[in-house]
C-alpha cells in the first residue's frame, strides 16, 4: 500500500526580509523569498527539478469535492472491515484532510496561504446573517476587500521592507494607488452562522510586457471551513492610477518584479498540492482494492456474526 508522507505542515510562507538568528552569533542576511511545504524549501528564484516551469507540468486539478469523496470512500471501505493496518492507513488519509484541507484546497489552484497573506480563521458573526437566515452577499465583497488589503500590507511588512512605504502608499490616494476597475462574485453556496471563513487571493496572470502593464488580475476564494468548500469565488480587475498626473500608469519595477516572483510561488504551491492529494487519492484507491472492491467483498453489516 502507498505510503502517506507524514502529516506536514503545509503554511506556504513569503520569506523575504526575515532574518534567522544563530543560537550565540550575529544577526544573518535576509533570507531569500521562499515557498515552504511538507517541511521543504523551495526556492522561487531556481526551482528544483520538481518545480513545474510550464503549466503543461502541473498535475491536473483534483474532483471539486474531492475532500467530501474521499472521506465517503474511506467510510465504504471500513464498512466492508479492514485489518489493523488498513484501518491506520484509513486513518492516516483522515488525519491529513482534517489538518492539512484548507492548504491543500487553496493551493491546489495556486492560493497561497497562512500567515498575513489574507484572512485566517476569521469567525463569521451572528448579524452578518440577513432575514433570510444566511450571509449576506454585501459581507463577501468585504471579506474580499480587507483580505486583499492585507495581501498588499503582507508585502509591505514581511517580504519587501526595502519599499515598505511604496506599497503602503498603494494603499492611498497620495502618488501611485490601486483602483478597483470591475468585481464580480459568483456564489456557490449560502453560508449561515456558526461558521469561520479563510479568503486568500492569487495572480490570474502572470503580469508581463514592455512597457509594463498598467492594470492586474486577482482571483479571490473565501473558505467555508464547516462545510470545507468554497463558498464564494470573486473576481477582480485593478488599476495602477498615478494620482499626481490623474491618469493610468505602469506598474512600478518593485511591484512587477514581486509578483514575478509570487507567480512562481504560486505554480509551486500548485503543484506540490495537487501532488499531495494524489497521494491520498492513490492510498484510498490501494484501500478500495484491499477491501470492498475485490470478487470476495462482504460488507460488514455489525451482526452478531461480524469478526
Amino acid at each position: 500500500m502507498p505510503t502517506l508522507l507524514p502529516p506536514a505542515r503545509t503554511s506556504m510562507r513569503l520569506a523575504g526580509s526575515a532574518c534567522r538568528r544563530a543560537p550565540s552569533g550575529p544577526a544573518c542576511a535576509p533570507v531569500p523569498l521562499r515557498l515552504c511545504l511538507h517541511r521543504r524549501s523551495f526556492s522561487a528564484a531556481a526551482p528544483g527539478p520538481q518545480s513545474p516551469e510550464s503549466q503543461a507540468q502541473v498535475p491536473p486539478p483534483p474532483p471539486p469535492r474531492w475532500i467530501s469523496e474521499l472521506r465517503a470512500r474511506i467510510g465504504k471501505c471500513l464498512a466492508f472491515g479492514c485489518n489493523a493496518q488498513q484501518v491506520s492507513q484509513a486513518a492516516g488519509v483522515l488525519r491529513v484532510i482534517a489538518t492539512e484541507w484548507k492548504e491543500l484546497l487553496a493551493a491546489s489552484e495556486g492560493f497561497l496561504t497562512g500567515g498575513r497573506r489574507g484572512l485566517d480563521s476569521r469567525e463569521i458573526a451572528w448579524g452578518e446573517m440577513d432575514s433570510f437566515g444566511h450571509v449576506n452577499n454585501v459581507n463577501y465583497y468585504r471579506y474580499a476587500e480587507s483580505a486583499r488589503v492585507n495581501w498588499i500590507t503582507n508585502f509591505a511588512v514581511h517580504v519587501d521592507p526595502k519599499h515598505c512605504t511604496q506599497w503602503r502608499e498603494l494603499m492611498s490616494p497620495r502618488s501611485t494607488g490601486l483602483i478597483m476597475r470591475s468585481l464580480k462574485a459568483d456564489f456557490k453556496f449560502p453560508m449561515v452562522y456558526p461558521d469561520r471563513i479563510s479568503v486568500y487571493h492569487k495572480l490570474r496572470t502572470r503580469p508581463e510586457g514592455d512597457p509594463a502593464p498598467s492594470s492586474f488580475y486577482l482571483d479571490c476564494i473565501v473558505l467555508s471551513h464547516r462545510h470545507r468548500r468554497v463558498s464564494c469565488r470573486l473576481h477582480e480587475d485593478i488599476v495602477i492610477y498615478d494620482y499626481k498626473k490623474g491618469g493610468k500608469t505602469s506598474m512600478p519595477k518593485f511591484m512587477l518584479d514581486m509578483f514575478e516572483e509570487i507567480w512562481k510561488l504560486q505554480e509551486e504551491a500548485k503543484w506540490q498540492a495537487r501532488q499531495r492529494i494524489s497521494e491520498l487519492h492513490a492510498a484510498v484507491e490501494q484501500l478500495e482494492s484491499e477491501t470492498w472492491n475485490r470478487p470476495d467483498a462482504v460488507e460488514d453489516m455489525g451482526g452478531s456474526g461480524s469478526k
